[in-house]
């Protein structure tokens, strides 16, 4: 297995950047997505989305 991701990812240096640019941009999207939620989780209550029905007409 490790030599079969060697061979296929990792060998060339293309193929190793694409590889780290791809994991980045797979990583950030998935931080973004849980400190979003922890976030909204510990402000529960006071953000504009949850008390917006209280000043709306």
């Amino acid at each position: 297995m490790a030599n079969f991701l060697y061979n296929v990812l990792f060998k060339r240096s293309s193929t190793f950047t694409v590889t780290i640019l791809v994991g980045c941009f797979i990583f950030e999207r998935g931080l973004d997505v849980i400190t979003d939620k922890i976030f909204e989780q510990v402000n529960q209550g006071k953000l504009w989305k949850h008390i917006k029905h209280q000043y709306e007409t």
